[in-house]
């Protein structure tokens, strides 16, 4: 899931009736089980890296509608680690979330990070879901989109909040004019219906498969769907499926406030670095005292008050930004050194994926309901960002297309099964991007599933991340199908938290982003 939420405010009428979508079951539950038709088997070729030396590159033609299987196809990007050992555990198939990540360097990543003897037993699969990156067609509904300077997030204004209302709805306008016979097949359940066809084409009878993020719910409704095609199934920074999307955006807002008032702190404690005191409350006056200058005067005339946001939100993923952030907000606070907040920006905040955000937004504004009557998005997010001010409006307007989407929601499918062998669930218990809640509220739905938690952890995307103690659990299931055993209600296992990052010794340049292995994307997933 990228990340962000929901939210909005503006003008009034969507462009309802610019796409008729195609009729379709409303609801994954009424979808049936196996109609996925065998088909040719995939050419691999190979498409070896340095690092990666027999990977391997394949396409594989699905139905645009599974329903339809006899008309329109398009092509989905796969590639592969093959299995060196004696016996294969058959297909990993594996996700990094988005909605609109490419699993293709995943595949690549799972490979290696694995101990040997385990990866060595799989075919790692990585695949790019229909929309994205190297699949046909490939979805960029309005390239520039998030182009620097944008209108300020908080609507201080009615300016401001006609500039990003009409900013929401002119990419949902260019979304349904490009994209009109396309968009209405852009959704999980389409997607997890093309795994199902991924599964055919390679001759096995069952997957296993590995997700972050939205790739929590992806498989969470492949089970749904498909529950005697799963061998294994692990799912780390579990989506609440409670909650798709909008609610689920709305509650995330808290969580990221909450994460960046922890690196707040941790600036705070490291005022011998940053000189920018002692006092956790001071430290916050001062960034959002930041905030508000550069939405009057952009640093270097590229990051206003939007994209000082956009910088400091990895930071609320993953605790690695941490010093990298740190020294950025000195350097601006303390010299207003504006080049230091482009820089940063440059590095952590800037977007150049339109193909990312557009099949983020296709999917999350066809999978479920979303407000059309503007006034439930401006109370809504009044109401979130006077307790949660760091992203709530910036996170608003990423979902705000949605208000406008030119398709009619679907029904998210109920992902409650008793049918699944053991699922395995990692979460960090502080994750901002899925809060922990949504890992409880899974582990209940899958029965016979196992949640391990890492206490007091900050992190999106905790396994192969550096926690020996998680990923000996993961490597474990996957060798044996070993689970923790149910303890009842609470976590079924329970690893420490990394340690905190320490801030780059004085006179270090520092460059690149230095975490998130996975190129996992949140949604408000």
């Amino acid at each position: 899931m990228k990340k962000r939420a929901a939210a909005l405010c503006g003008a009034a009428a969507a462009v309802a009736g610019m796409i008729t979508a195609v009729p379709r079951p409303a609801t994954a539950d009424a979808v049936p089980v196996d109609t996925a038709r065998p088909a040719a088997a995939p050419v691999w070729k190979p498409c070896a890296t340095e690092a990666r030396p027999t990977l391997q590159c394949a396409s594989l033609k699905v139905p645009l509608d599974h329903d339809r299987p006899d008309g329109r196809r398009i092509t989905l990007a796969l590639n592969r680690v093959p299995h060196t050992a004696r016996i294969s555990q058959g297909p990993l198939l594996v996700n990094p979330g988005g909605p609109g990540g490419s699993g293709l360097g995943l595949a690549r990543f799972v490979a290696g990070a694995l101990p040997k003897e385990v990866a060595a037993q799989y075919d790692v699969i990585g695949f790019d879901p229909r929309g994205v990156g190297r699949s046909t067609p490939a979805l960029d509904c309005l390239p520039g989109h998030s182009d620097p300077v944008r209108p300020p997030s908080v609507p201080t204004t009615d300016a401001i909040e006609r500039d990003n209302t009409e900013r929401a709805r002119g990419f949902a306008r260019a979304c349904g004019e490009k994209y009109a016979d396309v968009l209405p097949y852009i959704d999980t359940v389409s997607a997890v219906r093309d795994m199902d066809a991924i599964r055919a084409a390679l001759g096995a009878r069952q997957i296993n498969f590995l997700g972050y993020s939205y790739g929590t719910y992806l498989g969470a409704v492949y089970g749904k769907l498909y529950p005697h095609r799963v061998r294994r199934m692990v799912l780390d920074s579990v989506v609440d499926p409670n909650g798709v999307w909008y609610e689920s955006n709305l509650r995330q807002d808290h969580a990221f406030h909450s994460r960046h008032q922890a690196f707040l702190a941790w600036v705070a404690r490291h005022d011998e670095a940053y000189g920018l005191g002692t006092d956790p409350a001071r430290v916050e006056e001062r960034w959002y005292a930041m905030r508000a200058a550069v939405t009057r005067d952009p640093a270097g005339g590229t990051v206003g008050g939007a994209e000082l946001e956009d910088t400091f939100l990895p930071g609320a993923y993953a605790d690695g930004y941490w010093p990298h952030l740190a020294e950025a907000f000195a350097a601006y606070a303390t010299e207003r050194d504006e080049q230091a907040l482009v820089s940063a920006y440059e590095t952590f905040g800037a977007s150049d994926d339109g193909n990312g955000y557009s099949v983020y937004t296709a999917v999350q504004c066809r999978d479920a309901w979303w407000p059309r009557d503007l006034d439930d998005w401006r109370a809504d997010n009044r109401r979130v960002h006077a307790k949660a001010p760091f992203s709530t409006w910036n996170n608003a307007w990423f979902n705000a297309p949605c208000a406008f989407w030119p398709t009619a929601p679907l029904t998210p499918p109920n992902v409650s099964n008793g049918k699944l062998p053991p699922v395995l669930l990692f979460q960090a218990t502080d994750d901002a991007a899925t809060p922990y809640e949504g890992a409880v509220a899974t582990r209940d739905k899958l029965r016979g599933s196992r949640l391990v938690v890492e206490r007091g952890g900050g992190n999106h995307g905790v396994t192969l991340s550096g926690n020996d103690c998680l990923d000996r659990y993961l490597t474990d299931y996957l060798a044996t199908g070993e689970v923790p055993s149910g303890t009842g209600p609470g976590p079924d296992a329970v690893c420490d938290r990394l340690p905190e990052p320490r801030p780059f010794p004085r006179g270090r340049v520092t460059t690149g982003r230095s975490v998130s292995p996975h190129g996992t994307l949140a949604f408000g997933g």
